[in-house]
């Protein structure tokens, strides 16, 4: 595609990229002592940095504590863990480095994400005298997740174990099995001390046995990033412009090169354009573009791509991406609660957005031993192997390890990345499986607190039949309109004269109301509405389900009328009815009512129904006013 000069001058543009270093391992395990150690071992710190760690330790009463270079916030300080990623340049000889050093706090966990996206390699911090913890489990997960190639392991602290080369090699054994297991390679195992700078830039005189290389070694025998020139050209677009009555299509070069002439293909629509031009801003001009460089193309015809739309070569099915609408996903679930079949979010790739719902949870990992298991959740900080389904087809290159190809995250509605999706190719539907994709609002939360001026929420009243669930929840309706707030009211009557008229009272028939009651009201509360629902809903386990399919939305209220009282009130005649006979299985008289254990909220029946109307409503507007 062009002559010599031109790729000449392209390859010496963009050659001798930086190596990016991901340091990973346990909180306590010493990645930030490493750094601050390595740093100093190499002459890389800055002026006055090591009077500043000197001052900084002697202050609290310390030897010189290398972690106190990396810093960066207070609250690491304060609580003693690394917190956000901090990238450091780094330079062995005449090559440069970036180091990353990743958090390793568990709830820190998707800031590491983000830190090792982009790594060459990692360096995996290990206790020596620990050896590998569930967070050290989790980490090699996150990096067979993420695709990292070069893994050295540092056993660190290894001066706790006298250097003992039975005992360490015990420890490098098991960490090597560990990682065997995930089908990660290790390029080098390096018996440590950060504090004390053995074997981290020279060899240790303490570990005389020990033959292999010294980490700063290690990390020079790292190849550097391969090159993403030569692949098929790949431009997510990012913004159209318009200048002077021309359109620019504007991007950054995932992969491949560009150049006048070239026919691409635009998107899932496949409309065909040719380069009329590659434009750059206060940067050298070339014809060509290539991979990692931000650009604008002008286009003939003079076509108005989306932004997300993907540019790819026209003419050439070998070059093109993969094209589906069902994907086969590799995830790590960062949400508090499970993730569960038919949730739905937005799968973020690249710019572009897609509506995705989980169609399958193929295999969950069992962090234990590290092996593939039936599941019907995802845990928190769980992995898994899940199908997404689109209701439309994306297009994507699958993950590949070392090239960011596929590397998606879920985003849920209120903005917040709740997993990393790195796609690994299209799903087939299975005989008898039905294509069903729901699609998500395009109004986010934030968008609808905005316009409605409060959050939403579901309100869950639970008690006896007559202890007054539907009085006070259509009162607290009246007194919530009065505030400006959009609620609705779900009974069981109401529920029962339409929507679930075919539906009797066995426990199987309860359950069905009790689920399909709570997806309304979550679809509801995904509008902006409050919705408080007053079902009898009389077994743990249904409420349960209920939260489940509802998620933190859910707020549990317990109507706490004894049975004495309901069957005095007794407004429909139920329970005398029940007592004679004529009705089977009800609840607090031949059906048990399991009472809530620790609801979010408690009204009282030894109190006057004003108080709990008024109690009940104040609950509603602290938790969804802004």
């Amino acid at each position: 595609m062009g002559d010599n000069i031109v790729t000449e001058s392209f390859s010496e543009t963009h050659r001798a990229a930086a190596t990016p270093i991901v340091i990973v391992g346990h909180v306590d395990h010493g990645k930030s002592s490493l750094i601050g150690r390595l740093l100093y071992d190499t002459d890389s710190l800055q002026d006055g940095k090591l009077a500043q760690i000197v001052e900084s330790s002697r202050k609290r009463g310390l030897t010189v504590e290398w972690s106190f270079l990396l810093d960066s916030l207070q609250i690491e300080r304060d609580q003693g863990v690394t917190v956000d990623s901090t990238r450091i340049p780094f330079r062995l000889g005449s090559r440069e480095f970036v180091i990353v050093d990743a958090p390793g706090h568990r709830q820190f966990l998707r800031n590491m994400i983000t830190g090792a996206a982009d790594a060459e390699a990692a360096v995996l911090v290990v206790d020596a005298k620990e050896g590998a913890q569930e967070q050290t489990r989790r980490h090699a997960m996150l990096l067979r997740l993420i695709g990292i190639r070069h893994v050295i392991v540092l056993l660190n602290k290894s001066d706790l174990l006298g250097f003992d080369e039975a005992k360490i090699v015990k420890v490098e054994s098991d960490v090597r099995q560990l990682l065997g297991r995930l089908e990660i390679e290790v390029e080098a195992v390096v018996p440590a001390s950060a504090r004390d700078g053995d074997n981290i830039a020279s060899r240790s005189e303490r570990s005389l046995w020990y033959k292999g290389p010294t980490l700063v070694e290690a990390l020079a025998n790292v190849p550097p990033p391969a090159s993403r020139a030569a692949l098929p050209f790949r431009m997510p677009v990012q913004d159209v412009y318009r200048f002077d009555g021309v359109r620019y299509v504007a991007g950054r070069i995932e992969r491949g090169t560009v150049r006048a002439g070239d026919r691409l293909s635009i998107g899932a629509q496949g409309q065909v354009a040719t380069v009329a031009e590659v434009c750059r801003w206060h940067a050298p001009e070339l014809p060509v573009a290539g991979a990692g460089e931000s650009i604008a193309l002008r286009l003939e015809p003079d076509l108005v791509p989306d932004r997300g739309d993907l540019l790819f070569p026209a003419d050439d099915k070998a070059a093109a991406p993969e094209r589906s609408a069902r994907i086969r996903t590799r995830l790590f679930w960062l949400r508090g609660e499970p993730l569960r079949v038919g949730e739905s979010f937005t799968l973020r790739l690249a710019t572009a957005e897609h509506d995705v719902t989980v169609a399958s949870i193929d295999a969950v990992v069992d962090l234990e031993d590290l092996t593939l298991r039936e599941g019907d959740t995802v845990p928190p900080d769980g992995f898994a192997e899940i199908t997404l389904a689109a209701s439309h087809a994306v297009l994507f290159d699958p993950f590949s390890p070392g090239f960011g190809d596929g590397r998606g995250v879920l985003v849920d509605r209120y903005q917040r990345i709740v997993g990393g999706a790195p796609l690994i190719g299209p799903a087939e539907l299975a005989d008898g499986e039905h294509a069903i994709h729901p699609t998500a609002s395009r109004v986010s939360a934030a968008r609808q607190v905005q316009t409605r001026g409060h959050k939403s929420g579901v309100f869950w009243l639970t008690g006896l039949p007559g202890s007054g669930k539907s009085t006070v929840a259509r009162a607290a309706e009246l007194a919530l309109s009065e505030q400006a707030i959009n609620s609705t009211v779900l009974d069981g009557d109401t529920l029962r004269a339409g929507l679930c008229s075919d539906l009797g009272f066995s426990a199987e028939d309860r359950r069905e109301n009790i689920r399909r009651a709570a997806h309304v009201a979550k679809i509801l509360a995904e509008s902006g509405q409050v919705v408080i629902v007053a079902l009898v809903s009389p077994l743990e386990a249904d409420r349960a389900l209920a939260r489940q399919i509802v998620g933190e939305n859910f707020h549990e209220v317990f109507v706490d009328t004894p049975l004495e009282t309901c069957e005095k009130r007794d407004p429909k005649g139920l329970y005398a009815a029940a007592r004679a006979g004529k009705i089977p299985d009800f609840t607090g008289i031949s059906a048990p009512y399991e009472a809530p254990v620790s609801p979010e909220l408690r009204l009282a029946a030894d109190r006057p129904e004003q108080d709990a109307i008024s109690t009940l409503t104040a609950f509603i507007l602290r938790i969804v006013q802004p």
